[in-house]
């Protein structure tokens, strides 16, 4: 699982054997975990992570 980009807490990171999906991000700190879709960005799912860091993720609450 290659990562992306690290930014403070968040690690950004894909799986090079999920090709049966459309192009998304997954994005981890500590034993909380998110998905995005890439095209339109948008979320996908999540576990641990709540609204807030969610849409700070999305880039909607600066």
């Amino acid at each position: 699982m290659p990562t992306v980009l690290r930014i403070g807490a968040y690690r950004f990171f894909f799986y090079a054997n999920e090709c049966q999906e459309p192009a998304h991000i997954h994005v981890q700190a500590d034993n909380r975990l998110a998905k995005f879709w890439l095209q339109p960005v948008n979320f996908e799912s999540s576990i641990g992570f709540n609204a807030k860091e969610l849409n700070q993720l999305l880039g909607l609450d600066h």
